[in-house]
């Protein structure tokens, strides 16, 4: 059994898996649920000023019948007194020392507000702080959470202020509602941040009842924007912890989030960087317990790649995720059908007809059987009909070894571009 064992920038945890700061981690009583079910670590629900939250304030996006493909939410920061709070932080602790126990800070952007409140709750025994700078709704309209989390020089300066009161690790939550993440990611290195996490929630609307012409959610007959999250907001998330780890100017651990719903989600974020990951969505849908199948599930994935520690994925592979110019243009895939499994369904031959390069064919055989095949020399290995075909298995893309020498654009346009010199020089020389 591989050691599960975790350090995000010396905060300790006995696996990989925590929960977000969000609903699961409100109280007391559902942080020590969930560490009683195997959750490595938690995030306490954001703490500051106490605020109104609305009612009502979920939605979520059904897709093809899969409940849940994204989630919506309009909930603020907590909604109980900073003291409760405290207190059963305190207890938390207490109970479960062997637990990472990280709590979530907002406030305004104000150096007496950050040294304020980072002392109050290290004062009660906590293992780091999470500062939340990429809440998109409510909190962002008082200029908190992505308000400050979009201006890198804000993201800078509120870490450094927390940075200057705590004794604990800091850990910058990061707002996906910008350009480029890794211009606030360089800032909270710049604040003296000891982790990033990211991503928080992505601007979105749920939804519009078309027979009411309400919003989804609604709040007496009006809507507002909020943070979506879960399974389909995984690639948006993935994409942007990548990008983090591959730049070398964040030279800090980074806690992943975004849709990750079990073990493969989590490998997937530890190969592209994460030190561990983070969950919210899929605990609000299928509550504590599903952590024991993510446990069970990495143990057995370490134990099949004989791997000792879950510590040896995380970046491995970084080095694979590159710009489009630095890709080979010169290396080519195609399809393959395998007509002993492929049932006939014509999927692939119709979106491959109207509108990907029109190269699958049905043909008949010498007893009369109608089967299709791709014809190789016009497929651009574009995956779509692997993509679109039911049954796993059936279509591979698979190498065509060609003759040219690997070449990617970047090397294309320096080739172009010395070949263009050359000529300059030999037209002055004859001049």
């Amino acid at each position: 059994m591989a050691d599960l064992r975790t350090n995000l920038a010396g905060i300790t945890s006995p696996n990989p898996f925590w929960l977000a700061s969000a609903p699961p981690t409100n109280t007391g009583f559902q942080v020590q649920r969930a560490f009683e079910a195997g959750w490595g670590g938690a995030v306490w629900k954001t703490l500051g000023d106490p605020i109104i939250n609305t009612s009502s304030r979920f939605a979520a996006v059904h897709f093809n019948g899969q409940r849940v493909a994204g989630f919506n939410n309009i909930e603020l920061i907590t909604d109980r007194p900073l003291e409760v709070n405290l207190k059963e932080i305190y207890e938390t602790k207490k109970r479960f020392p062997n637990h990472a126990l990280v709590v979530s800070l907002m406030v305004e952007p104000k150096r007496d507000k950050w040294h304020e409140i980072v002392k109050k709750v290290e004062a009660v025994g906590v293992d780091g702080l999470e500062l939340n700078f990429g809440c998109p709704h409510g909190m962002a309209e008082r200029g908190m959470g992505a308000a400050s989390g979009q201006q890198p020089d804000l993201v800078e300066a509120q870490t450094m202020w927390a940075k200057e009161a705590a004794q604990t690790p800091v850990i910058v939550k990061l707002t996906p509602n910008i350009t480029d993440i890794t211009s606030t990611a360089l800032a909270a290195v710049r604040g003296g941040a000891d982790a990033i996490s990211l991503i928080n929630t992505i601007n979105s609307l749920a939804g519009v009842d078309i027979d009411s012409w309400n919003t989804i959610p609604h709040v007496g007959g009006k809507g507002s924007h909020g943070g979506y999250c879960g399974p389909a907001v995984k690639p948006i998330a993935l994409h942007m912890v990548a990008d983090c780890a591959r730049n070398p100017g964040v030279n800090i651990p980074i806690s992943g989030i975004g849709g990750i719903s079990n073990w493969r989600d989590a490998v997937e974020f530890m190969l592209m960087g994460a030190t561990g990951v983070q969950v919210c969505t899929a605990a609000m849908h299928h509550g504590f317990r599903i952590v024991e199948d993510m446990i069970d599930g990495l143990n057995n994935y370490l134990d099949d790649k004989g791997l000792a520690s879950v510590s040896d994925l995380i970046g491995k592979s970084v080095p694979r995720y590159s710009d489009w110019g630095n890709l080979d243009l010169n290396y080519a895939v195609v399809a393959k059908i395998d007509t002993e499994t492929c049932i006939n369904c014509n999927k692939c031959h119709i979106a491959c007809e109207d509108t990907s390069h029109q190269c699958i064919e049905r043909h008949t055989d010498d007893q009369g059987k109608s089967f299709l095949q791709v014809r190789e020399e016009d497929c651009v290995g574009c995956n779509l009909c692997a993509i679109v075909c039911p049954v796993d298995g059936v279509i591979s893309m698979v190498e065509v070894k060609g003759t040219e020498a690997p070449m990617t654009w970047n090397e294309r346009q320096e080739a172009v571009a010395k070949l263009s010199d050359g000529k300059d020089a030999e037209k002055k020389e004859a001049v």
